[in-house]
């Protein structure tokens, strides 16, 4: 065999091997990304990012620690608990004694009452942010990520947030 045939058919198996390796890769089923909203609600609900694109969006800026205006995207916390069923609306008696226990990949935790979210109380406006300055959150940040732009440290600004649970303190 002539040297320009050999590598010929050397460069065509390798661009096979490449197609098939790219079309095993492409076949490979990903992890959904979604947020577990359950604890003390009647079911478990599962919000994929296609679910919370599909929710009434709120857009809420913040600034970084350099000063730098930062645009965060996604849906306020009292809507996805809402969604899954805690008891938001006209908060009295025991739900007053329930809280919420936002929980990070990483295993860091915060503590939100419902109280806080409740339009007749705080009405604090926290975000459950997909979205920073128009794109999809960095690897470390997301997919998800908390946004309490009225506290004053930033600790509760959970990222890469998986998990709300729902406490009741009193049944």
């Amino acid at each position: 065999m002539n040297p320009k045939n050999m590598i010929l058919r050397v460069s065509f198996l390798g661009w096979v091997c490449a197609a098939v390796l790219c079309g095993q890769a492409a076949q490979q089923p990903t992890a959904p990304v979604s947020l577990t909203v359950s604890g003390d609600i009647a079911s478990t609900l599962v919000l994929s990012s296609d679910d919370l694109a599909k929710m009434p969006r709120e857009t809420m800026s913040v600034q970084d620690q350099d000063g730098t205006k930062i645009d965060y995207e996604g849906v306020s916390l009292r809507e996805i608990l809402k969604r899954a069923g805690a008891p938001m609306d006209k908060l009295r008696g025991k739900a007053l004694a329930s809280y919420v226990l936002a929980k990070a990949h990483d295993g860091y935790e915060v503590v939100f009452t419902l109280a806080e979210v409740a339009p007749e109380f705080a009405n604090e406006p926290i975000l459950v942010a997909d979205k920073r300055d128009g794109k999809p959150l960095f690897e470390y940040q997301g997919p998800f990520r908390l946004v309490c732009p009225n506290d004053k440290a930033g600790a509760r600004s959970v990222r890469m947030l998986e998990t709300l649970e729902i406490v009741r303190l009193q049944k």
